[in-house]
């Protein structure tokens, strides 16, 4: 177990290795001839290689005195509030090191994602991917009619999809080629487009979720099919009815096809046992991780929350996708009392999460007990590098060394994940801050950063 955190987790360049292994190899002869190595003009280091640790399971383990004094710190400052949530557990061994309200429930913000992306892996594995289909049948009696089936794939593309994408990585316009050419095969030429998206129920919308969360676009409706995750003509904005814009997305390309495309689209459910006349893949399941994780994707996470619900048999509501996650993770062996889930993005000021639940999800992660949830441990963003933490934690001992998933809401401040301390020892931590004056979001994710900062650079043996 050692040598797997040893090559999976030290440091930035051997996860970032990781992310890009799969599809490299292949056994498929000939070998191709190899090309001359080119001349290369090295960049200048950023850090002498005597100052870079290296995770070994020989390094010092920091100690519980050190420990509180950065939490004291952090406190003392007040800029994080009285009473922030804390815990900082060694990942090898399990050993928790320091430990503040642990137990206490806090608003977590999108730190919820953490969780989401360790259920939705534990349920299908990174490998699997979501279908859209089209089926025969559904709509208006009398009606020759084609149903376009939501499968849960948010990241579609409107025309041609792309293989080296997430987002956009299967087409409608495919789908509609591929249907076209059933149809034509069939002898039929004009069809009606119906919708069945009936596979997410409930609220489109959570508790606490706010006009300036849908207008601003952290949010929309939730359907169980969409284009470009609902975003309309690569803006922030979102659409109010995703899963409609992508209906009629594929009406005009299944007419750009060749087939006479009668009335408007309609909502119906698909006849049980119909026929299925074309379908396309999502990503894999582990690049949706990946987005959602690192760009904080708030409706893909609420998507892989629903598919989770799916999974697992609850239904694939708000409630259901919450209630399916805490399974999960109670399955897998977590302490999950005194959490809850109003949602799985944290958009909700309604979702309550205790320090203990976050860190040991990131240390089940990154310990080597389960590797189909490693894609997870690899989806967090690297501090100063990428995602939500590229302009953060830059020019500190944290550059790197920290992969976590930051959170933030008025009232709220989180960030949970892995650290590299100086000494080599990799540790998961979690802060979770509510408590702050309010309008200081800002300035309390700054006092939580310094404290991750301290934690990085610690020699605390």
């Amino acid at each position: 177990m050692a040598a797997f955190l040893i090559l999976l987790l030290g440091g930035y360049t051997a996860l970032d290795a990781h992310d890009v292994v799969p599809g490299v190899l292949t056994r498929t002869p000939p070998w191709p001839e190899a090309e001359p190595f080119p001349d290369v003009t090295g960049a200048m280091l950023t850090a002498a290689p005597d100052d870079v640790p290296a995770v070994s399971a020989q390094a010092p383990v920091p100690s519980t005195e050190q420990l509180a004094d950065l939490a004291s710190s952090l406190v003392a400052g007040g800029a994080a509030g009285s009473a922030p949530g804390i815990l900082v557990t060694d990942v090898l061994t399990g050993e928790d090191l320091y430990g503040a309200r642990s137990g206490d429930a806090y608003v977590p913000a999108s730190s919820v994602k953490v969780l989401t992306g360790l259920a939705v892996l534990a349920s299908y594995g990174g490998q699997h991917r979501f279908v859209t289909s089209v089926v025969d049948g559904g709509g208006s009696e009398g009606s020759d009619v084609v149903t376009l089936v939501g499968g849960g794939d948010l990241a579609l593309a409107a025309g041609e999809g792309d293989p080296g994408s997430v987002v956009g990585h299967a087409g409608l316009g495919d789908l509609a080629a591929e249907v076209a050419a059933e149809l034509a095969a069939q002898g039929r030429t004009e069809v009606q487009v119906a919708l069945d998206d009936t596979l997410f129920t409930g609220p489109e919308l959570a508790p606490r979720w706010g006009p300036i969360d849908i207008s601003g676009g952290w949010a929309m409706p939730m359907t169980s099919i969409a284009v470009d995750i609902g975003r309309r003509d690569g803006t922030v904005v979102r659409s109010s009815d995703a899963g409609m814009d992508a209906a009629e997305a594929f009406a005009d390309a299944l007419a750009a096809e060749g087939i006479n495309v009668s009335g408007q689209v309609e909502r119906s459910a698909a006849p049980e046992g119909a026929s299925e006349l074309g379908a396309v893949e999502s990503a894999p399941l582990r690049d949706l991780v990946d987005v959602t994780l690192r760009d904080s994707e708030n409706v893909l996470s609420e998507a892989l929350g629903r598919m989770t619900a799916v999974a697992t048999g609850h239904e694939a509501s708000f409630a259901g996708a919450g209630a399916s996650v805490l399974d999960v993770l109670e399955e897998l062996g977590l302490d999950t009392e005194n959490n809850s889930l109003a949602d799985t993005s944290g958009v909700s000021s309604q979702s309550k999460l205790t320090p203990r639940l976050l860190t040991d999800a990131v240390r089940l992660a990154a310990d080597g007990s389960h590797p189909e949830l490693v894609p997870m441990v690899t989806a967090v963003p690297v501090a100063g590098l990428e995602g939500t933490l590229a302009d953060r934690l830059t020019n500190t001992a944290a550059t790197g060394w920290v992969r976590a998933k930051t959170g933030t809401l008025p009232q709220a401040v989180a960030l949970s994940g892995m650290v590299t301390t100086a000494d080599g020892r990799l540790l998961a931590f979690t802060v979770l801050a509510n408590d702050f004056e309010l309008g200081s979001a800002y300035l309390a994710r700054v006092a939580v950063d310094e404290w991750v900062s301290a934690l990085a650079a610690c020699g605390c043996s």
